[in-house]
């Protein structure tokens, strides 16, 4: 089973963070600079432990490059 999340990232962040907003969009605040990948991969770390799984099962499935992503959790 998996599910798919609408994140909107954050980069350069005093503090990492995951939050969930009222209109069910997730909120993520990395402290690592959106160069290289770097935010991404912060990005796949935050939300692996947050819903507690694997960072292999977390995967960016759309915006990459942009900050408005789209994360695919593989659960179970």
């Amino acid at each position: 089973m998996s599910r798919t999340i609408q994140v909107k990232v954050k980069p350069n962040s005093r503090h990492s963070e995951l939050a969930e907003s009222a209109d069910g969009t997730w909120i993520a605040r990395v402290k690592a600079p959106p160069v290289d990948g770097k935010a991404n991969a912060e990005l796949v770390e935050l939300v692996a432990a947050h819903f507690g799984c694997r960072k292999s099962a977390v995967t960016i499935r759309s915006g990459a490059s942009g900050r408005m992503k789209l994360v695919r959790i593989e659960e179970g």
